[in-house]
This record gives C-alpha cells, sequence and structure tokens, in this order.
C-alpha cells in the first residue's frame, strides 16, 4: 500500500499523529494522571449503581483488563459515557472522562459503533451528547471533544450528515480563525480526519471552508500548520470537481510562497503533492493549462531546481519534481498571450508584465473578458473591492480602461458591474500611482478621445511641476 492509499484509508502519517495536537496530548498525560472520586459520585446520588460499578472497573491503566471489561457488556460503555457527560457537570470530571473515552477509542476503532447503536436504541441523535460539549469555555474540554467527534465522524459505518455536519465543520472553520488558538493544531487535525472523506469534503467547500484555510495559510502560521492545512487542500484535491475550483482561492500563489521559505522537508513534501493534483486531477484541459501557467509564473520551477539540489529520503518528491517540471515546460511551449493574461487575473497578483501595454493585446482580446459570463472582468472589479496592494489597484484600473477603449459596450457593461463606482472611488487613493492610472481609466470611461486628455493631463502636471507617477517595469 503507498502512503497515499495509506492515508486515505485512514492512517495518517506519523509526523501528524505526534505533531498534530502535542498541546492536547501534554494536557491529557496530565489529566490522566487525575484520580476521580467516582464513590463520592455515587454515594450523593449523581450516578447510579450501574455506571458507578461500570465506570470504576474501567477506569484503569490496565488496557487488557480494559479491554475485558468493555467485552463483557459491550452497550455497557456507550451507556455509561453518555449518563455520566450528561449527569456531572465539574470541568475536571468532564476532561477525565472525555481523556479516557477518547483513549478507549483509540484502543478499538470500532466502538464508535457502540454509541451510535445505543443512541438508535434510544431513538436520538449521538452527536447531540458531544456537540452541546463545543460550546464550552473550556479548550480542553471543546477540543478533546473535537477530536472524539471526529474519530466518530469518521472510523463509524454511518456518516456524519445534516445539520450535524454543518455544525461540526463550521466549529473547525472557527476554531481556525480564532486568534491566537493554542489548540489550533488541534483543529487542523480533526479537519484533516474529515477531509479524507469525501461527502465530509463537499460539506467543508460548501461552507466556503478552502476560503478558510486559504486564509489562515495565507498568514503568519508556524511550519506544522503549514503543513497539516496543505495536507487538507491535498485530500481535497482528489475530488476532480473541488481540484478544478481550487485555483479561483489563490491557492498556487500562497503555496509557491510558502515553498520558497519551507525549510522542512515534510513541507515542500506535501505541497509538491498538492501542485501534482492539480495537474493531475481536473478534467478541464483548461484549467490544468491555467495551473501549470501559474506555476510557472510563481517561479515553482526555479523552486523545483533548488529542491532537486537536496538529498531526500522520500522518493514521492522526486517523482512529484519530475512530473511538474515535465508538465510545466510542456506547457510554455503553446503559451499565448491572452492564456498568460488569464492566469495573473486568476492569481489576484497583477504586475506591469509586458501584455498589459500592449495595444496589439488589447485591440485582439478585450472582447475576451467578456467571456464565461464576464469572468475576467468581475475577477479585476473584486480584486479593486478587496486587495490593499497599490501595484494590483494601478494594473486592475488601468486594464479596466483598456477594456472600455477597445470594446464599443465596455462603458455600459462596466457600469452594470458596478465597476465604474469602484474606479471613481480609487481617485481619492493615498497612493499618487493608483490615483493617476484610477484617472485615466475614469477619462477612458467618459469620453471617446481619451489619448488627447491623457496627453493633456500629462501637460498639466508638466505645467505645475508634479512629477508624472513613476510606472514600474
Amino acid at each position: 500500500m503507498t502512503q497515499v492509499q495509506s492515508i486515505l484509508a485512514g492512517n495518517m502519517p506519523e509526523d501528524i499523529e505526534k505533531g498534530a495536537t502535542s498541546v492536547l496530548q501534554q494536557r491529557a498525560q496530565d489529566v490522566r494522571n487525575q484520580r476521580i472520586n467516582w464513590q463520592s459520585y455515587h454515594s450523593s446520588n449523581v450516578i447510579g449503581e450501574e455506571d458507578f460499578k461500570f465506570i470504576a472497573r474501567i477506569d484503569i491503566p490496565d488496557h487488557r483488563a480494559r479491554d475485558a471489561v468493555v467485552r463483557e457488556n459491550p452497550m455497557q460503555l456507550a451507556k455509561t459515557f453518555v449518563n455520566l457527560l450528561n449527569l456531572i457537570s465539574k470541568d475536571q470530571t468532564i476532561q477525565y472522562l472525555l481523556t479516557l473515552l477518547d483513549d478507549l477509542l483509540q484502543d478499538d476503532k470500532s466502538r464508535v459503533d457502540l454509541f451510535k447503536q445505543y443512541a438508535a436504541s434510544r431513538n436520538e441523535s449521538v452527536w447531540v451528547h458531544f456537540l452541546n460539549l463545543l460550546n464550552r469555555p473550556m479548550g480542553f474540554i471543546m477540543n478533546m471533544t473535537s477530536r472524539i467527534i471526529a474519530k466518530m465522524a469518521c472510523w463509524s459505518r454511518e456518516l456524519m450528515a445534516g445539520s450535524d455536519l454543518q455544525f461540526y465543520l463550521t466549529w473547525l472553520k472557527d476554531q481556525l480563525r480564532a486568534p491566537g488558538n493554542e489548540y489550533i493544531q488541534s483543529v487542523a487535525r480533526c479537519l484533516q480526519m474529515m477531509l479524507r472523506i469525501d461527502d465530509y469534503r463537499k460539506a467543508f467547500v460548501h461552507l466556503d471552508g478552502i476560503s478558510t484555510v486559504v486564509s489562515v495559510l495565507s498568514g503568519r502560521v508556524n511550519f506544522q500548520i503549514q503543513y497539516q492545512l496543505s495536507f487538507c487542500l491535498w485530500v481535497l484535491t482528489f475530488n476532480a470537481d473541488i481540484a478544478e475550483k481550487l485555483h479561483k482561492f489563490g491557492v498556487i500563489p500562497i503555496l509557491a510562497d510558502i515553498l520558497t521559505d519551507a525549510q522542512k522537508e515534510k513541507v515542500s513534501r506535501i505541497i509538491l503533492a498538492v501542485f501534482r493534483n492539480l495537474i493531475e486531477k481536473p478534467d478541464d484541459a483548461q484549467i490544468v493549462k491555467e495551473n501549470c501557467i501559474s506555476m510557472v509564473q510563481c517561479k515553482v520551477m526555479k523552486q523545483l531546481e533548488f529542491i532537486e539540489q537536496r538529498k531526500f529520503d522520500d522518493e514521492d518528491i522526486l517523482a512529484d519534481i519530475e512530473f511538474l517540471k515535465e508538465k510545466m515546460e510542456a506547457s510554455l511551449h503553446d503559451l499565448s498571450s491572452y492564456d498568460e493574461y488569464v492566469t495573473e487575473v486568476h492569481s489576484g497578483r497583477l504586475e506591469w508584465s509586458p501584455v498589459h501595454r500592449s495595444e496589439k493585446f488589447w485591440r485582439e482580446n478585450a472582447h475576451r473578458l467578456n467571456d464565461k459570463n464576464y469572468e475576467l472582468l468581475k475577477m479585476l472589479i473584486h480584486l479593486l473591492e478587496t486587495t490593499k496592494d497599490p501595484l494590483v489597484l494601478s494594473v486592475a484600473s488601468f486594464d479596466l480602461g483598456e477594456y472600455v477603449r477597445h470594446y464599443s459596450r465596455g462603458k455600459h457593461v462596466l457600469e452594470l458591474l458596478g465597476g465604474k463606482t469602484i474606479v471613481m472611488s480609487l481617485l481619492a487613493h493615498e497612493d499618487p500611482n493608483v490615483r493617476y492610472e484610477a484617472l485615466l481609466a475614469v477619462q477612458k470611461l467618459m469620453v471617446h478621445n481619451w489619448e488627447y486628455l491623457g496627453r493633456q493631463l500629462e501637460k498639466e502636471q508638466v505645467k505645475k511641476g508634479t512629477p508624472l507617477p513613476i510606472k514600474a517595469s
């Protein structure tokens, strides 16, 4: 069995098991060393005789003896833990119960179905007893509960679904974004488990989960989180439909940046695996081509040369490098200026590449910005609305102006899409280059003789002694 097959079958790599839940596991060890006085709960009638006898027998460090107790009466395991989690409110005891339950599930994956069977016998959802614990204020309780939910959702014969699945995946998304979350590795670990299953992948994408993962990766996170979230993107790409959508989220530029600075082999390895899947998995040949071009534009080829010079124990890395080099080189053979432009817009990283200043390019291709229901035009407008980068704002403003100048109905279309208003708002931007390009774009929107007004604008600035903004080459 290859590593890919092993992972998708449910076996996570050793480095994930060790590193991803380090904070949770360190504290779990402290929790295991505690002793709970079950007799006091029984004496005060908080728990019944049956549950007391079972928990007292199973709360022992000897795994074999513990297994023997479960085998005697398997359904009592689920019954006692559900009862105790509902009857006891003390945080310290809840932490202990959850840690013990997690250990019991880890010892035998099939035990998750005992909880499903017990819930079915009571005509209730198994999730109601655990999802509520995700709202507890204590980080350890929330994240140990999340770990248990992930195991039940992934190891059970019956998948999590509906509002329960939506609630859990939304919780994971929110925890990923939570500022300074010390349990973020545990959150990412749960997501890694969930996204191995295709139904969960689809649900996560439906909840706009890709945006969350990409947003976290684009920030300042350590190499372990880079690895884990890149792993999440990798397993997502095993669904061809999802693999075809990833380029819209700017995944390639962000992963290329991480690859450039990556010091750990496992980070490089998983990013190369993502890149390979982005070429292998999509069915749409045009998307594959755009992904290849985007990798070239993001200097991935150069990074592959650097990576090749290192010595790796993993043969998969060398195979991925050869595959990626071959595909990227092939994509360059029939690369048109329009292909290059489309990929650049999709990446969201506009710069003054030659294609933008080419009169011939706009004369031949302006109308193509209308393709796919004005997809590229909408992307340029979206960049003006969302980016703070003055260079991107300048280039996008220029491109919209050129579209209007070379497409007869461009002014009308841009107004309908709200682009005119957004460009005009940039006339007050703090950056002089942005103001300059926005002003020229507005002139092109307002009048036909834009070349004359552009020259007049430059003359006026010269008369006033105002230097023209310097354009990047």
